[in-house]
């Protein structure tokens, strides 16, 4: 008897393992691997990736790409922080040379962004693999999308190796880039946040004609991925995309206080434990914001006071005081929104501390490129209220939603 409950507990066991094997999202390069690489046999391969181009076990795109058989991987392009992330913040360099593998590794970051005709002789294909947040300022996608017109030029075939939108494939937010405004930090005329895995903005990027022509794109889709899931329930491993997204939920964050944070007005966190999910700023009444900011009824959000002092970047070593952000339904929260009425609120607690003034006119540039216009400024600092811009920021969401259908790999 003894036996048989041990056997039925080791079936039922080996049936729940399976069952957990069976919910894991696949991405594209181990989808590429169940197809024996069978897009790449023969080739002479290009491979644009960064330390978040991994498989479940955490094994580098790089070196799966470099055993795989009749694959032959010639050239590696690395965007900022380089391909195994061993460049530091800021740091550009020249090409060097991958010491895993003995391939050459061109950098695009700084000068260079889009691969020369140099970085591009002998090459066949060019494989990107890179994990985005779903946000447009997040500059991979700008990367991705040069990448493209490069393989257009140079009639080389391009393949994305799809990976999950950490948000989710539904959740769109703000107005189109507007031309003007057009830069590495909103390099398309797309949303803020705009509901797509990089698969899928690839392919809408192409067939729209956003890249000038079209390149020869196939995009390798994930397995078991769906729409309305988030990060967490992929059970994928997060590698950390930059050094201030540690987490996938740090997109959420990100999106939420990133367009203010570029104001260099408040820390939002960066430079202190919490990247991306605080208000804070000298000589503030943290009770009192994070009462009138809950007084407001966000939907997804609540705040709460917090008492700080910054470690280096917006603040470093001041007494700062303000609000952390908690997201309680972020399906239903207006990310980018959170920090438009911080801005209103603080205009109307301390009308002295202007988010626009003229110790913050150096950054306005800044600040019009990552909202893709500079109408949101312009309405926005005539009177600091949030309903002076709603209609502008939203306007042009619903008309890209559905545009994007035309696109969607998943369901």
């Amino acid at each position: 008897m003894r036996n048989k409950v041990i056997l039925a507990m080791a079936v039922l066991l080996q049936l729940m393992l399976v069952e957990v094997s069976a919910q894991r999202v696949k991405t594209g390069i181990e989808v590429l691997r169940e197809s024996d690489f069978a897009l790449l046999q023969g080739k002479r391969v290009g491979l644009i990736t960064n330390p978040t181009g991994v498989d479940h076990r955490l094994k580098s795109t790089v070196d799966i790409l470099n055993e795989a058989p009749n694959v032959k991987l010639v050239a590696l392009y690395g965007p900022e922080h380089g391909v195994r992330g061993n460049v530091y913040a800021g740091d550009s360099v020249g090409m060097t040379i991958d010491k895993q593998t003995g391939v050459p590794v061109y950098s695009l970051y700084g000068k260079t962004r889009k691969p020369t005709p140099e970085m591009l002789k002998g090459i066949d294909v060019l494989v990107y693999d890179i994990q985005d947040i779903g946000c447009r300022s997040y500059t991979f996608i700008s990367s991705m999308g040069l990448a493209m017109k490069a393989a257009a030029e140079h009639n080389i075939e391009f393949v994305v190796l799809d990976r999950p939108n950490p948000i989710d494939g539904l959740k769109v937010e703000g107005c189109l880039t507007e031309e003007p405004f057009i830069s590495f930090v909103s390099q398309f005329r797309i949303p803020y946040l705009y509901g797509l895995t990089c698969g899928e903005l690839a392919k809408m990027l192409n067939e729209e004609n956003m890249l000038g022509k079209k390149c020869k794109l196939t995009v390798v889709p994930m397995k078991g991925w769906k729409r309305n899931m988030n990060f967490e329930k992929t059970d994928l491993p997060w590698v950390l995309t930059s050094p201030h997204i540690p987490e996938a939920t740090s997109a959420y964050y990100y999106s939420a206080s990133g367009i203010l944070g570029e104001l260099g007005f408040m820390s939002v966190g960066v430079g202190y434990t919490i990247p991306f999910k605080m208000f804070a700023k000298d000589s503030i009444d943290a009770d009192l914001l994070s009462r009138r900011l809950n007084d407001l009824h966000l939907s997804g959000v609540l705040f709460r006071p917090i008492y700080l002092k910054p470690f280096y970047s917006t603040g470093k070593g001041e007494n700062y005081s303000g609000v952390q952000i908690y997201l309680t339904d972020y399906k239903n929260a207006r990310l980018t929104e959170i920090q438009f009425y911080v801005m209103q609120e603080m205009a109307v607690l301390y009308p002295q501390k202007k988010c626009f003034s003229d110790s913050t006119a150096s950054r306005f540039n800044m600040f019009d490129k990552v909202c893709g216009t500079d109408q949101i400024r312009l309405r926005i600092s005539a009177n600091m209220k949030v309903a002076d811009i709603l209609p502008y920021w939203r306007k042009d969401e619903a008309a890209f939603k559905k545009l994007s259908k035309k696109y969607y790999l998943y369901d």
